[in-house]
């Protein structure tokens, strides 16, 4: 069954934030530091918010093999010996929270993300679960992630994840197809993937994310069709649809890619009709931009009970709380500002001996930024914002506040995205497949700046 039109897709592909923040990450300055970020810190030590659970995110960047459609930090090593230094350094920077801070907050959320995090051994990930649990206080029926290269886990290694109190997994597959797998250098069998799948199950996982990319070399509609049908078959919990954003001039290891073996635009468009129709057929629920859910899946729970929040690791079920980022390059949030560590591992280990927190940049929020970002996550979130209750907030007059976003609105109107009352914005079941393109009318960085290739498209 056809969700979207062909026409709507190719109206809709543009680049575009993914909004985990506003204003977006490329918006940090270097003139946020350190200073900053702790005065941060203890403004949240001193104020009410401090009994609020935060969430954590914790970065491992190595990798043992390099795969050429790869945008994030990651360190690509066989020597894993380097763990057990990056250890050591994660629990200075945990320390060094934790004085500011202070001991015992609480967690209810917790993302180890990566490069990736199973190249650590099994000793090694009980011993940072332990010195996590030592500074922070690990509250129990939190949501406890673990992104998983398949190919580095084994159902027993699986059963220890659980031991050490993980409750979801996102397995990493992209496709299916040998060819395509070839192409971007990470060869899985799907054997392989289907047995950790349903170990994942018997040992009694809450969740079982897959992320699948369109886009990729050598991949076309068919080619794609067949990888559809083997997770529709896999049938995880969730699964998350990311375009490939082929951009070789920031990203190096997507330099190994021929930009002649990518498929054409429509090509890929059409994947993505393909991927739409068959999660849906599958009885799977949108959740909002990448994300697909089971309809018991928690995810998709929020999604209809109205309780949708977004982060940096993308959406969640977990109350919007602070979150504290620890790893080279990880991003974090307390109160009104943003920070970023040192995105190499010879700047983060050079703050850390100085006995400093390695800020490498960041952003105090405006006032501007915090009646936005309100914005665009009700949208994002909810698919409808209420004016009356960001006026009650901010003290404005929407109507006068937003003259020309709205103006602007009217074109996805028309398109039947949004429906504009003078109570506030809904996002229709159409615009819902397009809520970045809505989200992206509010931001003001963005329609001041018409340099937008740095993004992916948003669809």
């Amino acid at each position: 069954m056809r969700i979207v039109s062909p026409e709507l897709l190719r109206q809709m592909d543009q680049p575009g934030p993914r909004y985990t923040s506003y204003p977006t990450a490329d918006r940090f300055v270097e003139a946020f530091g350190e200073e900053d970020y702790v005065q941060a810190l203890q403004q949240r030590r001193s104020g009410l918010i401090r009994s609020l659970p935060l969430s954590l995110y914790v970065h491992v960047p190595f990798c043992d093999s390099l795969c050429y459609y790869c945008a994030c930090n990651k360190v690509i090593t066989k020597h894993h010996e380097r763990a057990q230094e990056y250890l050591r350094y994660l629990g200075r920077e945990a320390e060094l929270h934790v004085a500011h801070l202070g001991s015992g907050q609480s967690v209810s959320q917790l993302h180890l993300g990566g490069g990736t995090p199973t190249f650590l051994s099994d000793a090694e990930l009980h011993e940072l679960l332990s010195m996590l649990r030592r500074h922070f206080n690990l509250a129990p029926g939190g949501e406890y992630s673990i992104e998983v290269d398949p190919r580095t886990v084994t159902p027993a290694r699986l059963a220890t994840l659980a031991e050490l109190g993980f409750t979801r997994l996102s397995f990493g597959v992209q496709d299916f197809d040998p060819a395509v797998q070839r192409a971007v250098h990470r060869l899985q069998p799907a054997e392989q993937v289907f047995e950790l799948v349903r170990a994942a199950r018997q040992i009694g996982f809450e969740s079982v994310n897959v992320d699948l990319i369109y886009g990729l070399p050598q991949q076309t509609p068919e080619s794609f069709d067949r990888t559809l049908a083997q997770v529709n078959a896999l049938r995880p919990d969730r699964v998350a649809l990311y375009a490939y954003a082929h951009l070789p001039d920031r990203f190096k290891p997507q330099r190994r890619i021929q930009a002649s073996e990518l498929p054409a635009p429509g090509a890929k468009l059409a994947m993505l009709a393909q991927a739409l129709a068959a999660f849906n057929d599958a009885g799977y629920v949108y959740v909002g931009m990448d994300h697909f859910a089971l309809p018991d899946d928690a995810l998709a729970v929020a999604r209809r009970q109205g309780r949708l929040h977004r982060n940096f690791q993308g959406y969640s079920t977990q109350p919007d709380c602070d979150l504290i980022a620890l790893g080279v390059s990880s991003i974090g949030r307390v109160g009104a500002t943003y920070s970023q560590n040192a995105k190499s591992l010879e700047d983060y280990y050079d703050l850390l001996d100085q006995g400093r927190l390695p800020i490498e940049r960041g952003l105090a929020l405006s006032r501007d930024d915090l009646i936005r970002r309100s914005v665009i996550m009700a949208l994002m979130c909810q698919g409808e914002l209420q004016f009356e209750a960001l006026e009650l907030a901010f003290l404005i007059d929407f109507q006068t506040y937003f003259a020309p976003e709205l103006q602007a609105l009217s074109v996805h109107q028309s398109q039947g995205l949004v429906r504009v009352s003078a109570a506030g914005i809904e996002v229709t079941a159409q615009g819902w497949y397009f809520v970045r393109a809505i989200a992206m009318v509010f931001d003001r960085y963005l329609q001041a700046d018409r340099n937008r290739t740095r993004f992916s498209k948003i669809i």
